[in-house]
């Protein structure tokens, strides 16, 4: 038998435009600028860093990259062989009164817009998946949030694990993309981040690095060798 590690983890992430309120959202910087950085830090070994697409601060706007997103990684997935890779995606997404990041572990089945999206839709307790029964329906990623919360904290950021995405275009992605991974066999996860006023962008920077980072070491530390769907921020 040959020394062979594991698979190499494949990081997709997301990040959101400017919405009301927030002309310039720190997330399109992260996610524009991440590959660039990582590749200045040094990839970490195993990690591979997919696509880093920034999508509309929009319900109907957003969803549509974003499932031709997810579906193109699981093309890719399914074109080799079935072991020889595993994927997570991170979704970033901004909350502009946060004075800390939030590792979310959950998504609600709920669309009530606390204003107009970039595409001026503002609806009011309506079931993201109408199929998936009352506004109430949750779904949790099975990442180990608690876990992913502690790493980071022993590193000095400012993190806190959280079971509320709001109801905005954030927790509408994320319910959307939970929903693909189950049904897909994948995992993801949704990061939120405060503004640079906040948490500079270089902190903000490293600490998108040290997620991915952590994100690559998953596997080896007794998850499933399956496939990793990891999502960041709006």
């Amino acid at each position: 038998m040959g020394s062979e590690g594991p698979p190499a983890v494949t990081i997709h992430v997301t990040g959101f435009k400017k919405f009301h309120g927030v002309s310039e959202n720190p997330t399109e910087t992260i996610v524009s600028n991440l590959r660039e950085y990582m590749k200045k830090k040094g990839m970490p070994k195993g990690l591979i860093l997919g696509s880093c697409n920034i999508l509309e601060t929009a319900g109907h706007g957003a969803v549509a990259p974003l499932y031709q997103t997810l579906q193109s990684a699981i093309s890719e997935k399914d074109s080799e062989s079935a072991n020889s890779r595993r994927i997570i995606w991170v979704h970033f997404g901004v909350n502009s009164g946060a004075t800390r990041f939030a590792i979310e572990q959950q998504a609600v089945n709920e669309a009530t817009f606390r204003c107009p999206d970039e595409m001026g839709w503002k609806p009011q307790k309506v079931p993201i998946f109408p199929a998936d029964g009352e506004i109430s329906r949750v779904r949790e990623t099975s990442i180990p949030v608690e876990e992913i919360t502690r790493t980071l904290a022993k590193k000095g950021y400012e993190v806190i694990t959280s079971d509320d995405a709001g109801r905005f275009v954030c927790n509408y992605v994320y319910y959307h993309s939970l929903r693909f991974a189950e049904q897909n066999g994948t995992k993801s996860l949704f990061v939120h981040v405060p503004l640079f006023l906040t948490i500079d962008e270089e902190t903000q920077m490293q600490f998108a690095a040290s997620l991915l980072e952590f994100a690559s070491q998953w596997p080896n530390c007794g998850w499933p060798m399956d496939n990793y769907n990891f999502l960041l921020m709006n």
